[in-house]
């Protein structure tokens, strides 16, 4: 079990997030982030906590993880990679639209430590 300085994978934190039920996955769409064929827009949105991952070797490798809590309860997850080799095809889209989700201040992310 890594140390509370080590760095975790992003495979690691993908399986802390399912044995928390965390696993839901909010997948971009024109209209917002969609789960389930429901629709969420910023406002219904909290982001809790951002982890960055870093390639040592292949830049393709970087990516951001953010854990998303809705106004509806469900707690998932949107995984981004960083810039070009992101892999949404609005890409100008999802950059706008996880700007405008509010993010919890640092006391309420204790809450949601891994």
């Amino acid at each position: 079990m890594p140390q509370k300085d080590e760095m975790n994978t992003l495979s690691q934190i993908l399986n802390k997030f399912t044995v928390k039920g965390y696993d839901h996955e909010f997948r971009w769409v024109k209209e917002g982030f969609s789960y389930n064929d429901k629709i969420y827009k910023p406002e219904d949105l909290t982001i809790v906590k951002t982890y960055r991952f870093e390639g040592a070797s292949d830049p393709s490798d970087t990516s951001i993880l953010y854990l998303i809590k809705a106004n509806d309860g469900l707690i998932g997850y949107s995984l981004d990679a960083y810039g070009v080799y992101s892999n949404h095809d609005d890409e100008e889209g999802y950059d706008n639209f996880i700007r405008q989700i509010p993010v919890k201040d640092n006391e309420e992310q204790l809450l949601f430590e891994l």
